[in-house]
């Protein structure tokens, strides 16, 4: 006869896997798009184009970050580093240019 299995047998994602997916899908949805990213960790600041999702990094071709020798440069985000973002949609609030040269 074969063992039916336990509920101990089975494994839930942790709320952090679940977290990380949700971010995951939302970088995903949004390629081709301006973000908006802030992190606890230098630069601090990165807006550009999600131009793809590399397992749990963002990668971002990043216009403006709080120092302009590190702009116009292809950025590996780790999600974990994101404190806050804003992807650009139809509909809602543009990203301001903050560009100093403007």
């Amino acid at each position: 006869m074969k063992e039916q299995p336990s509920f101990t047998e089975i494994t839930l994602p942790s709320i952090n896997d679940v977290h990380d997916e949700a971010l995951i899908n939302e970088f995903t949805n949004g390629i081709g798009k301006k973000v908006f990213i802030l992190t606890p960790s230098f630069p601090f600041v990165f807006i550009g184009k999600i131009e793809d999702v590399v397992a749990d990094s963002v990668v971002v071709n990043t216009e403006v970050t709080t120092i302009g020798e590190l702009e116009n440069r292809k950025w590996f985000v780790h999600i974990h580093q994101i404190e806050v973002f804003y992807i650009e949609q139809k509909g809602m609030p543009r990203i301001p240019e903050l560009k100093d040269d403007l």
